[in-house]
C-alpha cells in the first residue's frame, strides 16, 4: 500500500479531518493508544499540550495508508503495516491513534503519533522519514501480492498527472478534475516542438499563455484562472524557458483575463451552463443513490455493533457466574479448578471477539461489493462528461483563436469572469 507521512502541529485541524463523516461514507476511530482521553480531539490536545514543554512545533507525525483500488484490507493489515512504520521509523511506543475511512468504495487508513517523548521530554526524530516509508510500500506490495505500481518500481516512471495538495486544491475550487487538466497540458507540450506549436496547441483546448509575474510562464483557462506551466508540467522552469523563451513578447495575466473575458460571448457562455447543468443533473441522481445507500449501510453497521455488545455483556455475566465466590471460590483456588474455568473462559472470550470481527469484515465486504456497483457507474459518467468536457473546451478554444491578440494592445473593457465549466467527481 502507499504511504504518505508529514510532520505537522495542528493536532485539532487533523482531528476534524480524520472524523469528518461528509467526506467520507463511514469513518471509525479504530484505535486510541496511550493516551487519557477516549475521542480524538482531546488526544491530540494531550499531545499538544505534552509539546508545549519543549520547543518542537510540528509534534505529530502522520501517516495515510492507501491500498490499491479493489483490494479490501482487514483492520488487522492495516495495524501490521502500522506497526512496522513504527519500529522503522522508531516510534515504539509513542501515543498513536488509528482511523480508517471508506470512501467511494474504497478502504484506507490514518495513523497520528505524538513525537514527544515525555519521559526525555525531547521530539523523535524522524531522518529520511520518505525513502524509509518509500521502502516499506515496496514491500508491502509483494507481501500482499499486489501488482507493484510503475512509479514505487522506478521513481522515474511515477505517473506524471499525479498531483499535489496545493494543484488539486486549486483545481477542485475551480471545478476542475486536476488529472484531466494536467494530462492536456502535457500533451499539448508533448506535441509540439516549438513556441508557436504549443500556443496553437493550448488555443486548441481552451487555454492561453501569458508572462507570470513571479512564476514565469503560465497558462489560463477559459474562467482566467491561472496554473504555474511548470508545475503542471512538472518540470524545471528553465526547461520551460528553452523551448518558450523568456515570455517578455507575451501578455500578462491581467492582460490576458481581460481578453477572456470579452471574448466569452453570451453564446458560448450559454453554451457552457446547459453543459454543466446537464453534467449537474446526472451527477445528482448518482449522489442520491449513493447518500440513500450510505445511510442503509451505516443503519446495518449499527445494528451489528448494538448486537454484539449485547451477546457480548451477556456471555460476560455467564462466564463470571463460573467462577465461584467465598469459601467456594477459595476451594476452587487450592484445587486448581479456578484456574481451569479461568482459562476457559479466555479462550471462549477470544473465541467470541475472533467471531465479531469476521462478522464486521464479512458485513464490510458485502457493502463494498455494492458500492463498487455505483462506483463503476460514476465512473462511467465521468468518463462521459470527460469526453464532453473536452469537446466543449476544444470549442472554446477554437473560438477564442478567431481573433488573434497582440500583446502591446491593452482591451478597453473589464474582465467578466465565465462560467464554470467542470466534471464533477
Amino acid at each position: 500500500m502507499i504511504l504518505k507521512g508529514s510532520q505537522r502541529g495542528s493536532g485539532q485541524d487533523l482531528a476534524a479531518h480524520l472524523m469528518r463523516v461528509d467526506d467520507n461514507e463511514h469513518v471509525s476511530l479504530h484505535e486510541l493508544r496511550g493516551f487519557d482521553s477516549d475521542d480524538l480531539r482531546g488526544a491530540f490536545k494531550e499531545a499538544e499540550a505534552i509539546s508545549r514543554g519543549t520547543n518542537c512545533r510540528q509534534y505529530l507525525f502522520s501517516l495515510s495508508l492507501s491500498p490499491p483500488e479493489g483490494e479490501v484490507v482487514p483492520a488487522e493489515a492495516f495495524e501490521s503495516a502500522i506497526d512496522q512504520v513504527e519500529k522503522r521509523l522508531g516510534l515504539e511506543d509513542q501515543p498513536r491513534a488509528i482511523v480508517i475511512h471508506e470512501k467511494e468504495g474504497r478502504r484506507h487508513a490514518h495513523a497520528a503519533w505524538s513525537r514527544i517523548d515525555a519521559q526525555t521530554m525531547t521530539a523523535r526524530h524522524l531522518s529520511y522519514f520518505k525513502t524509509r516509508l518509500t521502502g516499506l510500500s515496496r514491500e508491502l506490495y509483494l507481501e500482499h501480492g499486489w501488482r507493484l505500481p510503475d512509479g514505487l518500481r522506478n521513481s522515474a516512471e511515477r505517473n506524471p498527472s499525479n498531483f499535489t495538495l496545493a494543484e488539486w486544491q486549486q483545481a477542485k475550487r475551480q471545478d476542475i478534475d486536476p488529472r484531466w487538466l494536467k494530462q492536456t497540458l502535457q500533451e499539448c507540450w508533448a506535441s509540439s516542438d516549438s513556441k508557436r506549436a504549443f500556443v496553437s496547441s493550448l488555443q486548441e483546448n481552451g487555454f492561453l499563455l501569458a508572462r507570470g509575474d513571479r512564476r514565469g510562464h503560465v497558462v489560463l483557462d477559459h474562467q482566467g484562472e491561472v496554473w504555474s506551466l511548470s508545475r503542471v508540467l512538472d518540470i524545471k522552469a528553465k526547461d520551460v524557458r528553452a523551448r518558450l523563451g523568456t515570455g517578455e513578447d507575451l501578455p500578462d495575466v491581467q492582460a490576458a483575463q481581460r481578453m477572456i473575458g470579452e471574448r466569452m460571448t453570451p453564446a458560448i457562455r450559454r453554451h457552457v451552463t446547459e453543459a454543466r447543468k446537464g453534467f449537474e443533473d446526472r451527477a445528482s441522481k448518482l449522489a442520491e443513490y449513493k447518500q440513500e445507500m450510505t445511510t442503509l449501510h451505516r443503519r446495518a453497521r449499527t445494528a451489528l455493533r448494538d448486537r454484539q455488545r449485547t451477546e457480548w455483556e451477556t456471555e460476560t455475566r455467564e462466564r463470571a457466574a463460573r467462577l465461584p465466590k467465598g469459601l467456594r471460590g477459595l476451594w476452587h483456588r487450592l484445587t486448581g479448578k479456578y484456574r481451569t474455568v479461568k482459562k476457559r473462559n479466555e479462550t471462549e472470550a477470544q473465541a467470541t471477539r475472533d467471531r465479531f470481527a469476521y462478522e464486521r469484515q464479512q458485513l464490510i465486504e458485502k457493502q463494498l461489493q455494492q458500492r463498487q456497483v455505483l462506483r463503476e457507474r460514476e465512473r462511467e459518467l465521468r468518463k462521459q462528461q470527460a469526453d464532453q468536457l473536452r469537446e466543449l473546451r476544444r470549442d472554446i478554444g477554437r473560438f477564442l483563436k478567431l481573433t488573434k491578440y497582440a500583446p502591446d494592445q491593452a482591451p478597453s473593457r473589464q474582465r467578466t469572469r465565465g462560467h464554470g465549466l467542470s466534471l464533477k467527481r
